[in-house]
């Protein structure tokens, strides 16, 4: 039986090309220029990739600025959906040009005015577009109208004292360019992805390091996120009815590289044949940082959020990990924002792209510290501890944000009892045998993915009776701060699951959907930040490793964790056929674990 496949509703579509973006608005009032700076529009004819694109693009010069005084530059692009002046591009642009920084914004490819096809961020088309950009600030080429940049300070001749930032689309590009053009001194990527197929299809087997396009089992198709960009990119035409031919993709695309929509009706289709898996992945490999970082070379800070379904804060850890295993200057921020529920309400204090308040933010300091210490060489300007991460709960009186070493290991093991429970000991695991059965239709809810930046509806997180297990804890006799990724071992059983084990279509083994709630005194549980872990189980006879996506979360004094082990979720495609699950222990044997990283150990 196919899974359920709910479609999105049609009126999202203009709604999501605002959202979308981070930038956060296509319609956006564009802010007062600094006093004293100048903004040039400009056109690029450029290569990207062996077709030509104009690229459309404002230069911010500061006032005072000149071949005789220089001044590092700062380049920056849209999310997706957005453009070069979406009340966020222009707004980062803007403040640095106002911090005495040329600054350089420009529409990436597919988007505004700019020409080509979307190709999703690619290092050979979209970052060398950029490095044409690059060649200009440099002093080796002018723009399309004969304007040239003299007054960029200069590392050697045509290398540009030069950083990027940027987030979501506009994040990737700064990874995709810089593993291709070493000119680049610093990058400060937000809330962007680690591997797209672990954003868009994962399977939480193991790590985002180990998992989506690499993955031996393709995951599970996180079609609400990936419907909508692809709806996004599609309406493009609507959005600007004067675009250029360049722009027209091929093989049954408007808009789109045809080998991102191959990607994608393989997603649609709900099938994953090995032959076809190799081959339709394989984009989504090569446009991630995942397949490329081993060439990065800059000191790059890296901006994630809490607050992140498309995105996870395990996709940022596992680029820093990548990066610093090879003793690249990296330092990672887990601020409260993403791209869920409060990305266009920041949390008080927290850096809003579309005011770039940078002196009065955590995050917007480290930035500008960040920026003065690899483009101004301020050896004073500190690179900051190598995590900080944003705190809920101590918003009040207290300074939200707390430092660590690194990525916080393992510091807590619970057990899953047969009989339910979630114990602190394996001699605690009571005996029993427990199953749940998933139906052709979704019956669990952990979100509506864009219910935070259009408004729609997102229902309260829940499970269908019969539907899923649960192992919840004793209340907590002080307060437990988890701060990283659970992560869970588990073994189940299913024979329907065991029956097609050896299909030669992966989309046939058993899905399932791990989660972690907050359970107060009165009963309420809360899915923290409605993340959850999908799971295409690689071999069901046999127990596997869970990761979930990493959370910062104080569960109180008197709240229990629950466990849970979900049949579906209306976010994702799901099981294929019906298959019951069971979940077993003895006395003294555990069902399972799970392994909390906990704010000082």
């Amino acid at each position: 039986m196919s899974p359920a496949r709910p479609r999105l509703r049609t009126p999202l579509v203009l709604a999501l090309g605002a959202a979308l973006a981070l930038p956060l608005a296509l319609t956006a009032p564009r802010p007062a220029v600094a006093a004293g700076a100048s903004v040039t529009p400009l056109k690029f004819t450029v290569d990207a990739g062996g077709k030509r694109c104009t690229i459309d693009a404002d230069l911010y010069r500061p006032a005072g600025v000149d071949a005789a005084h220089p001044a590092p530059a700062v380049m920056t692009t849209n999310g997706f959906g957005g453009s070069k002046t979406d009340g966020s591009t222009d707004t980062i642009a803007e403040a640095f040009a106002a911090r005495g920084y040329v600054a350089l914004a420009y529409s990436g490819l597919g988007f505004g005015k700019t020409g080509c096809p979307i190709s999703l961020d690619a290092p050979a088309i979209d970052g060398r577009a950029a490095s044409g950009l690059i060649d200009f600030l440099g002093g080796k080429r002018a723009a399309d109208d004969g304007t040239r940049a003299g007054f960029v300070t200069l590392d050697r001749a045509g290398d540009p004292r030069l950083g990027m930032i940027g987030g979501s689309y506009g994040g990737a590009i700064q990874l995709a360019t810089a593993s291709r053009d070493p000119r680049i001194d610093a990058l400060v990527p937000l809330v962007t992805w680690h591997d797209l197929g672990y954003s868009l299809v994962p399977n939480t087997v193991g790590g985002a390091q180990d998992v989506g396009a690499a993955a031996r089992t393709p995951g599970v198709y996180k079609y609400q996120w990936t419907n909508a960009f692809f709806l996004i990119g599609e309406a493009q035409g609507l959005l600007h009815p004067s675009l250029d031919q360049s722009r027209l993709g091929g093989a049954g695309c408007t808009h789109f590289v045809a080998r991102a929509c191959d990607m994608k009706r393989l997603f649609d289709s709900a099938r994953f044949p090995k032959a076809r898996t190799d081959k339709r992945l394989r984009y989504a490999r090569q446009v991630s940082p995942a397949s490329y970082l081993d060439t990065v070379r800059a000191p790059t800070l890296l901006i994630q959020g809490q607050a992140d379904t498309l995105f996870t804060l395990n996709e940022a850890e596992a680029t820093y990990r990548r990066l610093t295993a090879r003793g690249v200057t990296a330092r990672m921020i887990w601020q409260s924002w993403g791209h869920s529920d409060g990305i266009n309400a920041p949390a008080p204090g927290e850096l809003d792209l579309a005011k770039g308040n940078l002196e009065t933010s955590y995050v917007g300091r480290r930035v500008l510290a960040w920026f003065d210490r690899y483009l101004r060489h301020d050896t004073r300007a500190a690179a900051g501890p190598a995590l900080a991460y944003y705190r809920d709960w101590a918003t009040d009186g207290g300074h939200p944000y707390a430092s660590a070493d690194g990525p916080p290991a393992t510091g807590r093991t619970l057990y899953l009892s047969g009989d339910g429970k979630l114990v602190g000991t394996p001699a605690a695991a009571g005996a029993g045998s427990r199953s749940y059965l998933n139906l052709p239709v979704a019956t669990s809810h952990s979100e509506n993915s864009l219910a935070g930046m259009t408004g729609q509806p997102n229902p309260a997180p829940y499970d269908g009776k019969g539907t899923y297990l649960g192992w919840t804890s004793n209340p907590l006799a002080a307060p437990l701060d988890v701060v990283g990724s659970p992560e869970a071992t588990l073994k189940v059983t299913s024979s329907a699951a065991e029956r097609v084990q050896g299909s030669s279509d992966a989309a046939n083994k058993l899905v399932l959907f791990a989660k972690i709630y907050d359970v107060a005194p009165d009963g309420t549980a809360s899915l923290v930040h409605r993340l959850i872990a999908p799971v295409r189980v690689p071999d069901v006879r046999r127990p596997f490793e869970v990761t979930l996506p990493g959370i910062v979360h104080r569960f109180a004094e008197g709240h229990r964790l629950r466990f849970v082990v979900a049949a579906s979720d209306d976010a994702y495609y799901g099981n294929t056929g019906t298959k019951r699950v069971t979940v077993s222990g003895t006395a003294g044997t555990p069902a399972g674990t799970l392994r909390l990283p906990v704010d000082g150990g």
